[in-house]
């Protein structure tokens, strides 16, 4: 017969495999249906029951996945140590889901229903993503597998769970997948294609939701000005002035194409004016004539330094007024804004002191209320600087406290030619559809773009290029689902993962000298020729593992 798990060789190659194919669903290659298979092949590696083994294959997954994903974070540091080191803790978590699902599907009542295995899977990655995106050092929900979905059909349910629902639909088509390639293994052809016909509809199905896009609150007539940088990969203070004139004539040359007065809003990206334009006269000036060539507004990224720390802010300019509110970045990256213990991680990389003032995290809401003359009216904002897009509870936060549009400021410039702004732009997307918001993300180097309240680029630019976008976006009041719900269907899933483990945990120990099934056995291959092997998944057909090593005799057929 079939062998019933694959080898442990066997099962290494297929987690890479589906490593690399999950890598490849997110930009730069945007193959997104490959997400369902790097599921399926990486749950096709976890059936044997043995959670260390788990953890090993989800963490060689991890890693296929991880190391191109983060690739830019070379670009970033210099030397590979950074990138490694964060591949490393991430692929780990991959690892943590491995040995939980193998644990998890061990109770009696999972193990018999191949269909509970699978949405069983969905629970515990998407408690497992919900971990890694919170800790350790407040999280990095990079490479949320909802963040691969841009394109496809399956983005449109953002709105009713946001990145909970959209990646646990993405493992259990996956897993459907696997069970059904199980099932087919073994001519069972009613249950796999049923598993098949399923799997289909939830990947094409969602298309069919409907999404809001018109606008409930008027339209804002905006622009955006990417000014570049001088020198690609050189420090930023040292050319701070340069850029800030940079993004200077990018909006003198936006009021001459569009007209003075024409638009209601323009924004700067973060690090547009790195030397603060509220304490130093000449970089003020500077901001001032360009808001008073658009006679509008201006939103820009600016630092304030102190003796010891340093913050990153996004502030409103006015023409003739100056200064006014700012929201300061309340998730600063840790070992790429600030260096948490930094002398113990000093011995093991001098690459920590490439930050030299640590960045300290902002408290305020992350909502600008910005004048419109021509509407009358402030309109509410809601910011997230660079990252902070990943996080879903800051952007939720400023849309429940009344955002219209979403900005996000960012700074690519150190990231090089990577795929990180892509990425970035693609998460961009996914954060319009979730709150039916236009979203605007605003780079010194590109990407940037435009993207409607249904998730469609308006306008993008390229990379490390001058260049300005303008359109006229919906403003919008109503919530989404999502943003209603805010973190509670993180927090459930999270506590049924963590009840699935425990139980599993419990009939694990009753089940000892048993041979719990491989992953996605429905228990009708168990008795005479049934797959029964010792608790690691290695044992011959028809018989049960004994703790003192001699054979036990075959057990008739339930």
């Amino acid at each position: 017969m079939p062998r019933p798990v694959p080898s442990r060789l066997g099962s290494l190659l297929l987690a890479a495999a589906g490593g690399v194919a999950l890598w490849a669903a997110f930009p730069r290659l945007s193959w997104w249906p490959l997400a369902y298979l790097g599921v399926a092949l990486l749950l096709l590696a976890l059936r044997r029951d043995s959670a260390w083994w788990g953890w090993l294959v989800g963490f060689v997954a991890g890693l296929a996945f991880f190391l191109p994903l983060l690739r830019w974070a070379d670009e970033a540091v210099g030397e590979p140590i950074g990138w490694v080191a964060l591949s490393v803790a991430e692929a780990a978590a991959v690892g943590v889901f491995g040995a939980a699902w193998v644990i998890a599907r061990r109770v009696p009542w999972v193990a018999r229903r191949p269909w509970l295995q699978a949405v069983l899977a969905a629970v515990v990655w998407v408690a497992v993503e919900q971990l890694r995106g919170r800790w350790p050092f407040g999280g990095f929900p990079w490479g949320l597998l909802a963040f691969s979905q841009a394109d496809a059909p399956v983005v449109r349910l953002a709105a009713w769970g946001g990145t909970p629902l959209v990646s646990g639909v993405v493992v259990l088509v996956g897993a459907l997948l696997a069970a059904a390639l199980v099932s087919l293994r073994r001519a069972r052809v009613g249950a796999g294609a049923g598993a098949l016909v399923v799997a289909g509809a939830l990947a094409v199905g969602p298309a069919l939701v409907p999404l809001g896009t018109r606008a409930e609150a008027g339209t804002l007539r905006l622009g955006a000005v990417q000014g570049n940088v001088p020198t690609q990969g050189a420090e930023a203070m040292s050319q701070a002035r340069a850029v800030a004139a940079n993004h200077a004539a990018g909006t003198v040359a936006l009021a001459e194409r569009a007209g003075r007065g024409a638009l209601d809003l323009v924004v700067w990206p973060e690090s547009a004016s790195d030397i603060d334009p509220r304490t130093d006269p000449d970089v003020a000036a500077v901001v001032d004539r360009a808001a008073a060539a658009v006679d509008a507004p201006l939103l820009l990224g600016t630092q304030r330094f102190f003796t010891d720390t340093r913050y990153n802010d996004y502030l409103l300019w006015q023409p003739g007024v100056g200064a006014g509110p700012a929201y300061t970045k309340q998730h600063p990256v840790p070992f790429g804004e600030y260096i948490p213990y930094r002398d113990f991680f000093r011995t093991f990389t001098s690459a920590v002191d490439l930050v030299s003032l640590d960045m300290a995290a902002g408290t305020g809401p992350g909502v600008l209320a910005v004048p419109v003359a021509r509407l009358g009216r402030d309109v509410p904002v809601a910011v997230g600087i660079c990252f902070e897009v990943a996080y879903d509870d800051l952007i939720a936060d400023g849309v429940r406290r009344g955002g219209e549009l979403i900005v996000v400021p960012t700074n690519n410039a150190s990231f090089g030619r990577s795929a990180e702004a892509e990425q970035q732009l693609a998460i961009s997307r996914f954060r319009a559809v979730e709150h039916g918001r236009t979203v605007v993300q605003v780079s010194t180097v590109g990407v940037s773009g435009i993207v409607g309240p249904d998730g469609t680029p308006v306008a993008s630019t390229g990379l490390f290029t001058a260049e300005e976008m303008t359109a006229a976006v919906p403003l919008r009041t109503s919530l989404t689902w999502a943003a209603r719900l805010g973190g509670w269907p993180a927090a459930v899933v999270q506590l049924v993962a963590a009840a699935a483990v425990l139980a599993g945990l419990v009939a694990g120990r009753g089940r000892r000298g048993r041979g719990p099934a491989a992953g996605f056995d429905d228990g009708e291959t168990r008795g005479d020729g049934g797959t029964h092997g010792a608790p690691d998944g290695g044992g011959t057909p028809g018989t049960r593992g004994a703790r003192d090593g001699r054979p036990a005799p075959a057990r008739s057929g339930r």
